[in-house]
């Protein structure tokens, strides 16, 4: 098994929470996903991250699927937990991370409309001493907190990675810059932004491609490590529909998206959970269609 440093530099792949057919949760259905995204060299799964549903799951659900996605993998490669909403629920589920046998934590940004930049820094240190200790990636979706804010967090113990998920490559350079090097940034708005954020000092993305063709999203990564710019923006451009599809109703689609191409390969891992749309409409279900014949995956 690749170590965690290695690892953020690579895919952190967003796995998503499958149901039944009464809308429970059904991990089990993860199996062959995730055995195709490990044979195409998948570097960390991630369990309870947003394209899991995370804001959609109960707390015991979220304890529930870390501990079987941890059985499912096995030790086969690093496990990356999502951890979030009120502290107290956080760190219960830092307990249960911890206890599961991740490898570390990612801790979502908290969507509280009263975030304070030093009660967050309050919050991440709580969620660390919880979990006895584990490596933390910050997830931080809102820049607004400033690189002041930002190095705050990044100074605390235990902080490894920070997954940037604002499109505000600019910001980044400059909390690069201002924080400890040792800092590994990664790119937390997928394929589509990867090459700029490398630009700027990033290494490695978030996908939730790695569900339906993880062999793409390595493709990419390959090339972005290998500096080949050229290469790594054709890969993605083919991705567009895929992408425009997920983009649609104010990102509402985003799972939906991932979900439908999973049905269409035969994976069937339930519908989304409300507010996310559910199903595609006709013409977003006949983009997608397109997209996975094109490319082979139908």
């Amino acid at each position: 098994m690749i170590d965690l440093d290695t690892a953020l530099t690579g895919i952190s792949g967003i796995l998503v929470t499958p149901y039944d057919a009464a809308g429970d949760i059904a991990p089990g259905k993860l199996a062959p996903v995730l055995d195709r995204a490990l044979a195409a060299g998948l570097h960390m799964p991630v369990v309870n991250g947003n394209t899991g549903e995370f804001y959609a799951l109960t707390t015991d659900e979220a304890c529930t699927m870390v501990a079987e996605v941890a059985a499912l993998l096995d030790r086969r490669a690093p496990l990356l937990a999502g951890v979030g909403r009120g502290i107290r629920d956080a760190c219960r589920l830092a307990r249960a991370s911890a206890d599961a046998g991740a490898t570390a934590l990612m801790i979502h940004q908290p969507p509280d409309p009263f975030v304070s930049p030093r009660g967050t820094v309050d919050y991440v240190r709580a969620i660390h001493e919880a979990s006895g200790g584990l490596p933390i990636m910050l997830y931080l979706r809102n820049d607004a907190i400033g690189v002041a804010g930002i190095k705050a967090l990044c100074d605390l113990p235990g902080v490894k990675g920070v997954k940037w998920a604002t499109p505000n490559p600019l910001k980044l350079a400059e909390a690069i810059a201002a924080c400890d090097s040792a800092i590994t940034w990664v790119g937390g708005l997928a394929e589509l932004w990867a090459p700029v954020f490398y630009a700027v000092g990033a290494r490695g993305f978030t996908s939730g491609l790695i569900n339906i063709w993880p062999e793409r999203s390595m493709a990419i990564h390959a090339a972005l490590e290998a500096g080949d710019y050229g290469r790594a923006n054709g890969l993605i451009a083919d991705m567009a529909p895929f992408e425009e599809v997920r983009a649609e109703e104010l990102n509402g689609t985003n799972v939906t998206g991932v979900k439908a191409a999973l049905q269409a390969l035969g994976n069937d891992c339930g519908p989304t959970r409300s507010p996310s749309a559910w199903p595609l409409t006709e013409a977003q279900r006949t983009k997608m269609q397109g997209f996975l014949t094109a490319n082979g995956l139908v």
